[in-house]
C-alpha cells in the first residue's frame, strides 16, 4: 500500500489532466484518506477534499435503489458547477479517482482517460480496508 506521505502515483494523476480544461486530480479511500495527487493542488487542498469526496461517494451509492435496484455497485458520480465539473469513479476496491475540469471540457475524454488509468494502475489503485492496529494492553 502506498504511504499517505509519498504521493507516489501523483505523475500518474497528471496523465489524466492532458485533456483541454481538465484541472487536478486525486486519489482517496473510502474513508476519505488521500492517496495520491497531481502536481498543481497542494496537499492540504488535496486532503480537504478527498474526505468530502469520499462523503459524495458514499451519498451516492446509497441512492442505488432510484435506479430500480437497491444492490446495484456504484460506478461513477459526476457534479456539475457553474464554471465545471467533478468526475468521481470507482478505482479498484475501497478506492476512488476524482477529477475536476472546466465548464467547456470534453466529458467523454475526461472519463475515458480516468477509466484508461484504473485499468493501467490495476492493483495499485486498491485501498484495503484499515485494520486496527492498536494495542489490546
Amino acid at each position: 500500500m502506498i504511504e499517505p506521505t509519498t504521493n507516489e502515483l501523483g505523475w500518474m494523476l497528471d496523465e489524466v489532466l492532458k485533456v483541454p480544461e481538465a484541472r487536478h486530480a486525486i486519489l482517496l479511500s473510502a474513508d476519505g484518506m488521500l492517496r495520491a495527487h497531481s502536481a498543481h493542488i497542494g496537499r492540504d487542498d488535496a486532503e480537504r477534499l478527498a474526505a468530502g469526496l469520499a462523503g459524495v461517494q458514499s451519498i451516492s451509492r446509497s441512492t442505488a435503489e432510484f435506479c430500480g435496484t437497491p444492490g446495484t455497485p456504484w460506478r461513477q458520480t459526476l457534479i456539475e458547477f457553474g464554471h465545471g465539473f467533478v468526475f468521481l469513479v470507482a478505482a479498484g476496491e475501497g478506492a476512488y479517482l476524482a477529477v475536476s475540469t472546466g465548464e467547456h471540457v470534453d466529458m467523454e475524454a475526461v472519463t475515458y482517460r480516468m477509466h484508461k488509468l484504473v485499468d493501467r494502475l490495476g492493483k495499485e489503485l486498491t485501498s484495503p480496508a484499515r485494520v486496527d492496529t492498536g494495542s489490546h494492553a
